[in-house]
């Protein structure tokens, strides 16, 4: 079995108390865990990715528990997930991290989760920026939760690594107001209303 190696683990914490000049008493936090990962596929196409799609689940766990610890006694509410691969990789090295093999132990984490998870996936130089989307975990349509986290590697990816990235949030957007499903009228069955 193919094992990731690690070379550092970060953690991102956004809480944001104002937006448009309104105050709120329900801080909006989201967080990032992210891994970077040496990519054992760099510099070669290979057919076969179920390798590296294989061992994305330990690296999914501790990433999910990285970002629980983060979010602290808030419930999570939204979640999504990216990878930006270095330059030396390809896109798909970052798909093949990303998938519901990884995708299920966060799930496990948060403790369910019915909607797909959104995603993003790059090929970039250490130091590049990605915006990972956010969607309600229960209900897609919820559209208050429709949101994203920047995040920026200073010094990762190298060209021979991947970061893999999983965010999570507490609640939708401050002020959201453009009508649609409402997180309390959905009903979470099928992952869309």
């Amino acid at each position: 079995m193919l094992e990731l190696r690690v070379r550092k683990f970060y953690t991102f914490i956004e809480h944001i108390v104002s937006e448009a000049g309104q105050i709120t008493d329900w801080p909006l936090r989201k967080v990032a865990a992210v891994a970077v990962i040496e990519n054992p596929y760099v510099g070669r196409y290979d057919e076969d990715l179920e390798p590296l799609i294989a061992a994305s689940a330990e690296l999914g766990r501790e990433l999910a528990s990285l970002a629980v610890a983060a979010l602290g006694s808030s419930p999570v509410q939204s979640y999504g997930k990216g990878a930006i691969v270095g330059i030396a990789g390809e896109q798909e090295h970052g798909n093949a991290l990303l998938t519901t093999t990884f995708a299920a132990p966060l799930r496990e984490a948060i403790g369910g989760g019915k909607a797909w998870i959104p995603s993003i996936t790059k090929v970039a130089s250490a130091g590049a920026s990605t915006d990972v989307p956010l969607a309600s975990k229960d209900a897609l349509y919820v559209r208050s939760h429709y949101d994203g986290m920047t995040i920026t590697l200073n010094d990762a990816p190298l060209p021979n690594e991947a970061a893999v990235i999983i965010v999570l949030a507490n609640r939708g957007r401050l002020n959201a107001r453009v009508g649609g499903l409402k997180l309390e009228h959905a009903i979470g069955s099928d992952g869309l209303y």
